[in-house]
């Protein structure tokens, strides 16, 4: 708990209190001008949150009920729904995204990829070598480009061998947590959807 601060003074960066007569007048007014705008930018974000929490549960409860006029019973609040206003002049979109890894199984599925491609003649698959290559390259922060490993399975080939290597890439996938945002668009005068942005940079 912060200690009250005697009347006349101010407490500054390195906790020290000094009297209010002792610092000048352009200090104070920034002061005020500060703990104006963090006040304010502080009730915003409390604003912003009881809007995010209302709106995704009264999300939730409109795509309930639309699934009841058919005798349906949605549960949770996972699953992409986009939402319009009548005059299609407005957009929501609610959306999941999922984080994943791979697990060890994926150092099998390279491995198998490899003999492929060390087998198959050489040269003829120089293109498929290096989206390989780019796919399986381990970044900065030890990590790979999921979205370009899990691209790899829309390749078709007879090899018994690739075809393993699919299954492994898609085994070894593992969800390890999971996103759910809410955007909101306007449709411009092209016809476009824009995003109507709730960060004060955007505005």
């Amino acid at each position: 708990m912060t200690p009250s601060i005697p009347e006349g003074y101010r407490e500054d960066r390195n906790g020290r209190l000094v009297p209010e007569a002792q610092i000048k007048p352009i200090d104070l007014a920034r002061d005020q001008l500060v703990q104006e705008k963090i006040q304010r930018a502080l009730e915003l974000r409390e604003a912003l949150r009881t809007f995010k929490a209302d709106t995704f549960a009264d999300i939730g409860a409109f795509v309930q009920l639309s699934g009841e006029q058919y005798g349906a019973k949605i549960g949770g609040d996972k699953g992409n729904v986009s939402m319009y206003s009548y005059d299609g002049r407005f957009k929501i979109l609610r959306a999941c995204q999922d984080t994943i890894q791979f697990d060890e199984r994926l150092q099998a599925a390279k491995a198998l990829i490899d003999e492929c491609l060390n087998d198959w003649t050489e040269g003829s698959r120089a293109e498929l070598r290096t989206l390989v290559n780019s796919a399986f390259k381990v970044g900065q922060d030890g990590s790979i480009k999921t979205a370009e490993v899990l691209s790899l399975r829309r390749l078709q080939f007879d090899d018994a061998r690739w075809q393993r290597a699919m299954t492994a890439i898609s085994d070894a996938v593992t969800v390890v947590g999971s996103k759910t945002y809410v955007r909101f668009y306007e449709r411009d005068a092209r016809g476009q959807y824009q995003p109507i942005s709730l960060d004060v940079a955007g505005v």
